[in-house]
């Protein structure tokens, strides 16, 4: 059974003949009156009786002609959603951002988003980039906001580099450098995202390049919050520069810290090789980063 030869059905019915559908469908008598008996052997049963005058439907022709009119009605529904779903009129994009810079990296593309394509919506998840990952490869985000390295079952695009910057009490020691070396802030409380915050990997690994790990004193997932930690003089973070030149608060400082390898590197990745759908091929044309 197959939706050309309902409709053919369906035609003959509503002309009330067999050449009166061949000419509405711009096909041939003996085509209709064919698929209509190939409908019928099909199906094991007399749907039009033909001793009748006119078109007469059988019970069973009354139940095929009801269903089939539905069936044709979800085909055509379906069709008509698939374009709007490609014309970006409807539909969902889920996406995964950590919450750290999200706020200042990505408002502006959600402002845009929703702006061209109001029919589209978001379905925001805020996690840590290792829960991130987790989301990605089981298919439950379309997008994720995640920092490099990544490993290659990831597709990426970048969204911005920045570097890491030391950020301390305006009463610190070391408040007014303008540079430093991580190593002079060995012996320091360090107060750092929570488990899962791949920004806090970078910083464990410029420690271990410098021969020494952190004692660690408090952990949080609010950048405000840190920075009230940081002023009361309970211990330095460590930031991406655009976060603590974005932010006012009178009791901190941010100072550059010498060396390589302290880099913030963000990007929009999903499954390399997985379906993307308009709607995220859509979200990265917006986000994506001028030449």
């Amino acid at each position: 059974m197959d939706i050309n030869t309902l409709r053919l059905f369906i035609a003959v019915v509503r002309e009330g003949g067999f050449s009166q559908a061949a000419k509405a469908v711009l096909s041939t008598q003996s085509t209709v009156s064919k698929a209509v008996k190939r409908l019928e052997d099909e199906l094991g049963l007399v749907l039009i009786d033909r001793a009748a005058p006119g078109i007469t439907l059988t019970d069973a022709g009354n139940v095929v002609l009801r269903r089939a009119r539905t069936i044709l009605a979800e085909r055509d529904d379906l069709l008509v959603e698939l374009r709007e779903l490609r014309g970006l009129k409807r539909g969902e994009l889920r996406l995964g951002l950590p919450p750290i810079g999200s706020d200042t990296l990505f408002a502006p593309t959600f402002v845009a988003f929703r702006d061209r394509y109001p029919g589209i919506g978001i379905h925001l998840i805020e996690r840590g980039c290792q829960d991130l990952k987790d989301l990605l490869r089981a298919g439950e985000i379309d997008l994720a906001g995640l920092l490099l390295p990544l490993s290659d079952e990831f597709a990426w695009q970048d969204v911005c580099v920045e570097p890491v910057v030391a950020v301390v009490a305006a009463a610190h020691p070391l408040a007014a450098r303008r540079s430093v070396p991580i190593t002079a802030f060995a012996d320091s409380a360090f107060l750092l995202f929570e488990t899962g915050f791949s920004l806090n990997q970078i910083v464990l690994a410029a420690c271990r390049r410098n021969g020494f790990m952190p004692k660690v004193t408090a952990r949080s997932t609010q950048v405000e919050f840190l920075f009230d930690l940081i002023a009361a003089g309970l211990g330095i973070g460590f930031l991406p520069r655009m976060m603590v030149e974005t932010r006012q608060h009178d009791g901190i400082r941010a100072i550059a810290l010498d060396g390589p390898g302290m880099l913030w590197h963000m990007t929009l990745a999903w499954r390399r090789g997985g379906y993307l759908s308009d709607a995220a091929k859509a979200w990265l044309e917006l986000a994506r980063r001028p030449d």
